[in-house]
């Protein structure tokens, strides 16, 4: 079965990088080790304070049921985040394996 990435990027307030990076450890916690998800977060090198979070999940059904699999804690983690986002703004891009 092909594997499908969704990958967030978004840059952060330079003033809220510290508290991010403890939101950061607190997301980690919460996707891969209670919700089994495989889950990174990465700095994007050359650009201070841009991020970009990966889920890879093993096939298309795993990718659909991410926004369903999504429970309090999570949304709680995500509407932190967003209050630390430049310009409240994040892109999102969802490559799918091939062959």
């Amino acid at each position: 079965m092909p594997k499908v990435i969704l990958q967030i990027s978004y840059d952060i307030r330079p003033e809220k990088h510290d508290e991010y990076l403890k939101l950061v450890e607190e997301m980690k916690a919460h996707f891969v080790s209670e919700k089994k998800k495989d889950y990174s977060v990465y700095e994007q090198r050359g650009k201070k304070f841009s991020y970009v979070e990966q889920f890879v999940c093993q096939s298309m059904e795993e990718f659909d049921a991410l926004e369903d699999d999504q429970d309090e804690r999570g949304e709680e983690l995500v509407n932190r985040l967003e209050g630390l986002l430049q310009e409240g703004k994040s892109r999102y891009v969802t490559l799918a394996e091939v062959g």
